[in-house]
């Protein structure tokens, strides 16, 4: 006879969920996976004919959903209009578990654009990028050098939904949100770029090595014409969980305010 669970092992169950990234419920009745009854056996399969087939193709849903943001996001002329796009965009599936769309944070004409990866769980409650302990350390670490996202810092991430579990998006994903981040950076038009993270790194740059082989080194990014600095730097929530680090990203603050000052940027 099954006996009921006591609440401290309801509590421990809970806290191992959340541990393991299952935070939030997608639908609102429980699902028992294991009374859903398998799936029909495959029918059998006939000798293939000599006959030719022919291929019809078809754009699979992320190449469309890719080439409809595409054309929306090169419709849009300004930093309001792409944020009006991206939030009535439907062709993520990361939208349908998300609470908010994450588009940016900090003023419009500010010279430094700082890319994360994506939203996380403070960031979906809240609608804004870097609000977590993350985020309080990044706040920590630009106020060092003399920046602050109110005034002059402008913060986003590749991807504008939070991936379950925090998990990190995938290759899809990024391709569907591409066109509109392309188009962020094109309307934004920084002056310095500063990629947080690895993800953005190889994203971005389109290059496969680590973070840690490529931070703290200046890389170009082609921009109608011109070419903008971009510095890769560790994101703090590596930061958080590898202390030592915080020596070599001190070094690159120290670099970025360095770079600042050649251009003349205050």
């Amino acid at each position: 006879m099954n006996q009921p669970f006591s609440q401290n092992e309801v509590r421990t169950m809970l806290r191992w969920l959340v541990d393991a990234g299952a935070d939030e419920a997608l639908a609102e009745a429980p699902i028992d996976r294991f009374s859903v009854p398998p799936p029909p056996p495959a029918a059998a399969v006939s000798a293939p004919s000599n006959a030719p087939v022919p291929m019809v193709q078809r754009p699979s849903p992320s190449s469309a959903a890719t080439l409809g943001a595409r054309q929306i996001a090169a419709s849009c002329t300004t930093l309001a209009e792409l944020r009006a796009a991206v939030d009535a965009f439907e062709g993520c599936e990361l939208r349908k578990t998300a609470k908010s769309t994450v588009f940016a944070d900090g003023p419009a004409d500010a010279a430094v654009m700082f890319i994360g990866e994506a939203p996380g769980r403070e960031e979906d409650l809240e609608g804004l990028p870097f609000v977590g302990p993350s985020g309080q350390l990044l706040n920590r670490m630009l106020a060092a050098i003399g920046l602050d996202r109110a005034s002059n810092a402008y913060i986003a991430n590749v991807i504008f939904w939070r991936p379950p579990g925090n998990r990190t998006p995938t290759p899809e994903e990024m391709a569907i949100c591409d066109p509109f981040l392309r188009r962020h950076i094109e309307l934004k038009q920084p002056k310095v770029l500063v990629l947080l993270g690895g993800t953005p790194m190889k994203h971005i740059l389109n290059i496969e090595d680590g973070i840690t082989r490529i931070r703290g080194k200046w890389r170009r990014y082609g921009l109608n014409g011109q070419e903008i600095p971009v510095l890769p730097m560790f994101h703090p929530s590596y930061l958080l969980h590898q202390p030592s680090a915080k020596r070599q990203a001190w070094q690159d603050l120290l670099s970025l305010k360095l770079k600042l000052r050649e251009l003349g940027v205050t």
